[in-house]
């Protein structure tokens, strides 16, 4: 449900044909984590449900920045696909020639374990900068509380399951993503009528405005009789007679 909650945002990008104001870095670092947990799930037993997971959550990701890049202006697109080379495609094969110099299993999945803790936590992490930007422009347009609600929920259903396999790894960064996500929630609930407050006040100004235009106006009604009124005086010059010119 964490990979699907966006799809409103994207549907949203595809009807405005644009993804000005949308960020590209939480979708780049949910790839990465996909990416890193698919990888630990291979390299360890038993964990056919994070590899089928993190497959589903890697051909997600990539639908969606793909429709980012698509429709993201120019800076952004050139920013998207150079972190997307480095970090996604150059970080993912580095840590994979990095854990194949191990020769035993147990400490490659170790070591991938703790990226992927790491990993978890950079998820978690990522929207922080969207929820600066909800406190400083008082607006919750670019923050879904879908995408809060199911990833705390999420957070919450891998903690237990990582509980319930005694895997650290998996279950102590899903705590900070629990509290990450139950935060943005809150900024989400006291922002959301924020901007309706500011637009009312807008229009309550805007109507003062046309009053006071109103007020001073000569074209309407209450100011007809006086333009009736006004008079206009020529004062002609007297003509000089042929006899007083002599």
């Amino acid at each position: 449900m964490v990979f699907l909650s966006p799809v409103k945002t994207f549907y949203t990008i595809y009807k405005k044909r644009t993804a000005e104001g949308y960020q590209s870095i939480p979708y780049m670092v949910a790839l990465s984590s996909s990416m890193m947990l698919l990888y630990y799930g291979m390299l360890k037993t038993n964990a056919n449900l994070i590899v089928g997971i993190s497959c589903f959550g890697c051909a997600i990701e990539i639908i969606y920045l793909i429709l980012y890049i698509v429709y993201a202006p120019k800076r952004d697109k050139v920013f998207t696909v150079k972190w997307i080379i480095l970090f996604n495609l150059g970080g993912y094969c580095l840590i994979m020639v990095a854990t194949n110099l191990f020769r035993e299993r147990s400490k490659r999945v170790t070591v991938m374990g703790w990226v992927c803790a790491v990993n978890s936590v950079a998820v978690s992490a990522s929207p922080l900068g969207i929820m600066r930007r909800v406190i400083r422009t008082k607006s919750v347009e670019y923050m879904p509380f879908l995408l809060s609600f199911f990833l705390t929920l999420c957070s919450t259903m891998w903690f237990f399951y990582g509980l319930f396999l005694q895997d650290l790894y998996v279950a102590f960064p899903n705590v900070l993503g629990f509290l990450l996500g139950t935060a943005q929630m809150v900024i989400y609930v006291i922002y959301k009528n924020a901007n309706k407050g500011v637009e009312k006040t807008e229009k309550m100004q805007k109507g003062d405005m046309e009053g006071s235009v109103g007020d001073i106006n000569p074209c309407f009604p209450d100011h007809e009789q006086e333009i009736k009124e006004i008079t206009i005086v020529i004062a002609e010059k007297p003509v000089e007679s042929d006899e007083m010119k002599a």
